[in-house]
Parts: structure tokens; C-alpha cells; sequence
């Protein structure tokens, strides 16, 4: 019994003993302390107050109830915010993964692309310095001989060069060969004037005296104020002295000193001159 009421609630039991109390003090005659009326307003009232303590009781057990589900639906929401949460995270993880492995690739892409690059521009330095080199032998460059400038070829330079440097070694044979090769490459050269004067004195050191009187006349012929005019006279004197045309030889020496008169030359053709009386 005492367990039974335990369980029920004590609260709850209250009125409705104290509505059985009063029933039985109304039911019983020996004990009446109320007439019907007024035993029955008092059932009424306490009917009443049993049923709004009840509605009451009610009302607050439903706004519990309520709560409790407001509760559980809020727990659940979270426990799927939670869940949406943790499915978002290991989704970014596996982003980040994949991420990480392709800025790894990039990385080695880049490398190797580094490489390429300086491969490349290694061989691009190579060929510009191909090109260069290329342009060096064949732009003209800018040259002067006997006080006379003019353009050539360094090809057409180096020929020039050359032959003058075996010039001076008395080789006379190998220089002509070297100066006609020059005009063979080249008959518009700049060197023209030049390769004709040390032709004529070649072909002079060779004993070759009639070819050397056909160079310095087309020398002179060409070039009748160069520099080397002078000696291309003596030098054309000579020639025709050796050939015993003295003749001609006394009159190259007198056009020399008229033309040329306060030269070496025209000294040396004084001199010439008063040899060949």
C-alpha cells in the first residue's frame, strides 16, 4: 500500500482524500456537520478545484512533454550538424590530400621544367653565338690601306693580309698567286689599288719586268693620286731601265719629280737620273 501511493504521488492523492473524508462526513448522520445544500456546494467546489488542479496538472505534463521533444528534435539536429560537420571535415581532408599531391607533381613539373627552360636558353646563347660568329666573317668591316678607307669582307681582309705577309718574305711566286686569288674572289675590292702596287714590285723582285711595267701603268692609270703614286713611278722607272728602255725610264723619272717633287721618290729619281746619263 505504502509502495502503491509512492508510486501514484502524493500530490496527487491530497484532494482526492480529502474528498472521500468529506463524503463520508456528510454520508454518515451521526456526524453531519453540513445540511444537503450546503454538502453539495462543497462537492461542487471541491469537484472544481480537483479538475482544475487536474487540467493544470495536465497542461504542465503536456508543456513537459513538449520540452522534452524540443529536446530530443534539438539534440537530433545537432547530432546531425555534428555528423554534416564531420563528413565535411574528412571531405576537406581528402581535398587537402589530393591538393598536396598535386602541388607535389607541380613542384617536380616545375623542376623539371627549370631545367628545359635553362636547357634552352643554354642552346639559344650557343646559337646567338653561332650567328655572331657567322656575321663577324661576313659583315663588312671597315679597313684602311695606305691612308685609304673603304669596306670588306673580313674573308676579303685575311686574303689581303695574307698575301702581303708572304710578300715581305720574298716569296714573290706565292704572293702573286694569293693576290690574283684575291681578285679572282673579289674584282670589285677595295684592295684593288694595293694588290696592283705589290704585284708590279713582285713581278719586279721576280725579274718579271714587262709584267711589272703593265702593273704599276694600271696602278697609276687607276689611281694617279694615291699615296703610293710615287713609288709606283719609281718603281715603273726601274722596270723600263731593266728592260734598257732608257727612254721612257728618263721620262717616268722627270714626270715623277714634276708631280711629286718634294717626295722620297722624287729624290731617288734625281738620283736615278743622273745614272742613266
Amino acid at each position: 500500500m505504502h509502495r502503491a501511493l509512492h508510486g501514484v504521488g502524493l500530490p496527487r492523492l491530497l484532494p482526492w482524500a480529502l474528498a472521500a473524508a468529506l463524503l463520508l462526513a456528510v454520508a454518515s448522520p451521526a456526524h453531519a456537520l453540513f445540511n444537503d445544500d450546503e454538502a453539495r456546494k462543497a462537492i461542487l467546489e471541491l469537484r472544481a478545484r480537483l479538475t482544475a488542479q487536474e487540467d493544470a496538472q495536465k497542461a504542465r505534463e503536456a508543456e513537459a512533454k513538449a520540452g522534452q521533444t524540443r529536446l530530443e528534435n534539438q539534440l537530433k539536429l545537432q547530432d546531425e550538424q555534428v555528423q554534416a560537420l564531420r563528413r565535411s571535415i574528412l571531405e576537406l581532408n581528402s581535398q587537402l590530400e589530393a591538393l598536396r599531391g598535386e602541388l607535389a607533381r607541380l613542384r617536380g613539373s616545375d623542376e623539371q621544367l627549370a631545367k628545359e627552360v635553362a636547357e634552352l636558353q643554354r642552346r639559344q646563347r650557343d646559337i646567338i653565338a653561332g650567328i655572331d660568329d657567322r656575321l663577324r666573317r661576313i659583315e663588312p668591316v671597315k679597313v684602311s690601306v695606305d691612308g685609304q678607307e673603304f669596306l670588306a669582307e673580313p674573308d676579303e681582309k685575311r686574303a689581303f693580309d695574307d698575301a702581303l705577309a708572304v710578300m715581305r718574305t720574298g716569296d714573290f711566286d706565292k704572293a702573286l698567286t694569293a693576290f690574283q686569288g684575291l681578285l679572282k674572289r673579289w674584282p670589285a675590292t677595295g684592295y684593288l689599288p694595293a694588290v696592283q702596287f705589290w704585284s708590279g714590285n713582285a713581278q719586279y723582285g721576280r725579274k718579271d719586268f714587262r709584267e711589272a711595267v703593265a702593273q704599276f701603268r694600271a696602278f697609276l692609270a687607276g689611281s694617279p693620286q694615291h699615296p703610293r703614286a710615287p713609288e709606283a713611278m719609281l718603281g715603273l722607272a726601274n722596270s723600263q731601265a731593266e728592260m734598257k728602255d732608257t727612254r721612257a725610264a728618263r721620262k717616268t723619272l722627270e714626270d715623277l719629280q714634276k708631280a711629286f717633287p718634294n717626295t722620297e721618290a722624287a729624290a731617288a729619281a734625281k738620283q736615278r737620273l743622273s745614272a742613266l746619263r
